[in-house]
This record gives structure tokens, C-alpha cells and sequence, in this order.
């Protein structure tokens, strides 16, 4: 071990004290802005040692606190969905929930059941997280397009982060795993790779083996032509072998992880990554030895590229079994007025939503529009992929953000609207419906980064946003603890499969921002969490944020 560093943040049970006020909005009416639905079936480094810098993290825990590349023309979108540019629904309720804790609450000593909820209106609470959150760490980061970001393992909450070392000059950069152990309540940050590069697109990705062991993946923001791996010891998280390295080609610049296991191809382990042969395109290689060597394979959707080299980015879903579902726009929304689309791999072959084969996965020939379209992105409406999760059938379930109204300006200039949206798969055509308004942008010049959301796997009529403005009504949050506008987060509830929903705060009056919520699917006992990061982002090179989580149950 390299050394360790104490720590403070592992647990206080600090549940809030609730106060259920709910109030029903409805924004005005607009023949076209309503929110029917649509649908188109048709279209080598650092860690050579066999143990791992382990710091432990001992103490109490803070309570919360809280197209065309210049978007020029007019038009609106065609298609799947009609052109409403994610209006939130008409029927919408919002009611306070978590705030700050009691001064009176006592401290616990691991995760905590739900608090009950005797308030007969509002969002149903009892199965959903409430309370103060738990400091995981001081010092965290992680982009949202790699795959699992976080899982529970055995006794432990499995989370991969990358430090910016704005406390801790020597972390800066460094690629963790942070392990909670839930049956102690304590914390041990795990250090996979010293100082990689302060980056949160290099945040590791997650898979457990058959045999216990854990594999990681990671790898620097496109500008090397190799992803770095280590494999634990069985059932045990805190210790890793040495960490090894794979060159799918010598022109590959290379990001992203995503993992995926198929016991129906006899445990061959894929990773989808972007950037095989230099060409932003999403690629990917696999092992057929759980990780211990791998072999490169092909592009996997090969959209068009002309003077700037188009990337779609991609969002994965896993049946658990032999199906990968990807969802996928163009390009980087700041080039493309982006759409959405679906197809899923099974059996050595990409698929439209309705099951109609398009190409082998070797052959790398999908072009974007091949898959099915679930939004039909225009220079005033560009979509971009937050989150996709399966439903107990087995159909995809997804949500995604669109900038609004930003067609012409240059970039810096746009993303003071950006909405989300949700869409399903009923079996014969997707169903789209507006979800919340999702505020404005988080920082000039990724004028299409939200705050994120993320659906709940075990039950995906649950929806955790990130956003700093009012859900229903578009208004901005501004905090009454320091009057200036922050990114909070709330629970959405569907009880018509998306068509509306009530809205729940967890966190209000904060003082930071509360941004890129997960939820992994929960532990063979039933534990769940939510987890968020929490401080200032001013840039994916450059973040101040701590990473938080609400443990519950159903």
C-alpha cells in the first residue's frame, strides 16, 4: 500500500423531518405543446503491486444541504414525437420532502430503512429515499457514459470516481474505487491508479464475475491508444492485482468503459467503448476469459463523418443474459442537431426496437438511421441520452434531455432551456412523453449538460432529476439559504406510464449543487441508494464535489 489517509464522512442517520405541502400546477395551455404520445417502429501503468492504496475513511457524516453544427433555420420535429420540445405534462404535483435534519436526530450507524409517510397527498414516499445523505467521500467525479458506475457487491457499495484534488494535491486525477461497507457503515476509498488525469470522463466502470472477483475498466479522455484494467481478489474489493493494460490498435484514442457479461455467449465479457482506430465512433472489444486478455472488435455505429469527426454517444442497458440495449444520437449535441435512437444486440447481431435484424456486430456498417427513432431532433430541439433501464418485460424504458431554443447561437450562448423527456417501448412503437424542465446548462460551452437523471431499475415509473429549475412550472430555484440558484433534486412518479407525474423534493434550500444522480439496481437483500455528487462544477477538467448517498428499502 501506498500510504493512508484519514478520512472524514462515513455515517449520521439524520432523518429530516418532513413537511408535505403539495401543490397541482398546470402551465398554459398550447395546441402545440401537448403532450401526447408518438411513436416510429420503423425507422501498462501504475499499479504493478497485487494491493492497492487503501484510505479509510472513519467519522461522522454532513447533512444535505441542499443537423447542423451552428443550430441555424427554423422547423420543428417530425416523426416519432410531436414537436413540444419536452413540455413537462399538464397534471403534475410537487410536494417538499426531505430538508434539513433535525438537531435532535441521533446518529446511526449504516443504512437506514425509509422513514413512513402518514401524509395521505403528494407522491407515495414509504419505498423511496428520505433523510440526510451520507458522505461517501470528500473529493469525486463521473461522467454518465460508462456502465455500471456503481453496484452493490457482497456486503459493499461499489463506487468509481475520479478525484480532482481540490483538498488533496496528491489525489488529484486519481481513479478510485470507494467501497461502503454496509454492515459497518465505514467508507475505504481504494486507489486504482495514481494521479491518471483530472478528468471525469475517465471514471471507472464496474463488473462482477462468476467467480466474486470484480473487474474495472478505465481509460483518459481520447488521448491514448489504450484502456487500463485490474481484477480484485474474490469477494474482496479493497485488494487488486496489478493493473494491466489493452492497445486495441496503435491509431485508437480511446474513452468510456462499459461492461457487459453474457452468459449466453458463454460468459464472454464485452466493453463498448468510443474511439477504435481513431474515429470517435462508438467500438468495441471483449475477452473470453473474464477479463484476463482481450481482443479487439469493430465500430459499432459508423455515422457519416465530414471536416468534424461525429461521436454518438451512447447510453447501455443489460438484460442480465444475452441482450444489450443501446440508445444513441448522431453526434455531440454541440456539432449536430441531434435525434434519438434504439437498437439492441442479441445473438451476434444489432436489431431494431421491433426485433428486425440489421447488421452483424462484426460488420460495424450501422449507420444512426438505421435504428429506430424515438425523437426527431431540428436546429430549435436537440436531444442528447441520459439513462435507459428494462422494464420487468424486458422493454427498454429511457430518458433524455433536449436544448431548446437555441438555434443560431453560438456555442457558449445556448442551453437556458433544456428539458427532459421520457420514453417506453410498449412491444409495437415508442411511447415519448415531456418529464420536467431540467433549468439551464451547467457551465458555457457544454451548453447541453443538464444535471442529469436517473431511472430507478427495479421500477422504472421512479425518475431521479437533477435540475435547477421548478419541474413543472420552468421557474428557477433559488435557495433561500444564500439567494442564488442551485441544482436540486427531486423523485418523479408516473402512475400512467409516463404520460404524468408527481414530483417529491429531496434535497431544497441548498447551498451547493446536487447533480448526475445513479441508482444502481439494488443488492440481493433488497438494499437500495441513491447517489449524487454535491459542491461546485465549473467544468469536466475542474469540480469541487463531494459524493453522497441515501441508502433505503421497499
Amino acid at each position: 500500500m501506498i500510504n493512508r489517509l484519514p478520512f472524514v464522512g462515513a455515517l449520521m442517520g439524520a432523518v429530516a423531518a418532513l413537511v408535505m405541502q403539495a401543490c397541482s400546477t398546470s402551465p398554459a395551455s398550447d395546441p402545440n405543446l401537448d403532450a401526447t404520445s408518438g411513436g416510429d417502429a420503423s425507422t501498462g501503468g501504475s499499479g504493478g503491486a497485487s494491493t492497492t492504496d487503501v484510505r479509510q475513511e472513519t467519522g461522522g457524516m454532513e447533512a444535505s444541504t441542499g443537423g447542423a453544427s451552428s443550430r441555424d433555420g427554423e422547423g420543428g420535429g417530425s416523426g416519432a414525437v410531436p414537436n413540444d420540445g419536452s413540455r413537462p405534462p399538464d397534471s403534475a404535483t410537487i410536494a417538499d420532502g426531505a430538508g434539513e435534519p433535525d438537531a435532535a436526530d441521533s446518529a446511526s450507524d449504516g443504512p437506514r430503512e425509509s422513514a413512513s409517510d402518514s401524509a395521505s397527498d403528494g407522491p407515495s414516499r414509504e419505498a423511496g429515499p428520505t433523510g440526510a445523505p451520507i458522505v461517501l467521500t470528500d473529493d469525486g467525479g463521473w461522467c454518465w457514459f460508462e456502465s455500471a458506475r456503481a453496484l452493490f457487491y457482497g456486503d459493499y457499495l461499489i463506487v468509481g470516481s475520479v478525484a480532482s484534488g481540490f483538498g488533496d494535491a496528491a489525489r488529484r486525477g486519481d481513479i478510485e474505487a470507494i467501497a461502503y461497507d454496509l454492515r459497518s457503515g465505514q467508507t475505504r476509498v481504494v486507489e486504482l491508479h495514481d494521479r491518471l488525469e483530472l478528468d471525469d470522463h475517465d471514471s471507472p466502470a464496474w463488473l462482477v464475475r462468476p467467480d466474486g472477483r470484480l473487474l474495472t475498466m478505465y481509460a483518459r479522455h481520447g488521448t491514448e491508444n489504450h484502456f487500463y484494467y485490474r481484477i480484485s481478489e474474490p469477494n474482496d474489493p479493497l485488494t487488486w492485482g496489478p493493473e494491466q493494460t489493452f492497445v486495441p490498435t496503435q491509431a485508437t484514442r480511446l474513452t468510456y468503459s462499459n461492461l457487459y457479461l453474457l452468459p449466453a455467449e458463454a460468459n464472454r465479457i464485452y466493453d463498448f467503448y468510443r474511439g477504435l482506430d481513431n474515429s470517435y465512433k462508438p467500438s468495441y472489444a471483449f475477452s473470453d476469459d473474464l477479463g484476463q486478455t482481450w481482443r479487439s472488435g469493430n465500430i459499432v455505429i459508423n455515422v457519416p463523418s465530414t471536416a468534424t469527426l461525429q461521436r454518438p454517444y451512447v447510453r447501455y442497458a443489460f438484460n442480465g443474459r444475452d441482450t444489450v440495449h443501446l440508445l444513441y444520437t448522431e453526434a455531440h449535441p454541440r456539432d449536430y442537431d441531434n435525434s434519438l435512437y434504439h437498437v439492441f444486440y442479441r445473438n451476434g447481431a444489432l436489431h431494431r426496437s421491433d426485433g428486425v435484424a440489421i447488421h452483424t456486430l462484426t460488420e460495424g456498417l450501422l449507420r444512426p438511421d438505421e435504428g429506430t427513432r424515438i425523437y426527431q431532433g431540428d436546429p430549435q430541439h436537440v436531444a442528447w441520452g441520459v439513462d435507459v433501464v428494462l422494464d420487468a418485460g424486458e422493454r427498454p424504458i429511457v430518458v433524455y434531455s433536449v436544448q431548446m431554443n437555441s438555434a443560431g447561437l453560438p456555442t457558449g450562448q445556448g442551453g437556458e432551456d433544456i428539458r427532459y423527456r421520457y420514453a417506453r417501448w410498449d412491444g409495437v412503437e415508442w411511447r415519448d412523453y415531456p418529464l420536467a424542465f431540467a433549468g439551464s446548462r451547467l457551465y458555457a460551452g457544454e451548453d447541453d449538460y443538464s444535471g442529469l437523471a436517473a431511472l430507478d431499475p427495479a421500477n422504472p415509473s421512479i425518475v431521479y432529476i437533477s435540475t435547477n429549475a421548478d419541474p413543472v412550472l420552468g421557474t428557477p430555484l433559488v435557495s433561500t439559504a444564500d439567494g442564488r440558484r442551485h441544482y436540486e433534486i427531486f423523485r418523479g412518479i408516473t402512475r400512467d406510464e409516463g404520460a404524468t407525474w408527481e414530483w417529491l423534493r429531496l434535497t431544497q434550500g441548498s447551498t451547493m449543487d446536487n447533480l448526475r444522480p445513479i441508482v444502481p439496481p439494488p443488492s440481493t437483500g433488497g438494499q437500495k441508494v441513491l447517489l449524487w455528487l454535491r459542491g461546485q462544477y465549473r467544468a469536466y477538467t475542474d469540480y469541487q464535489q463531494e459524493v453522497v448517498a441515501l441508502f433505503y428499502r421497499d
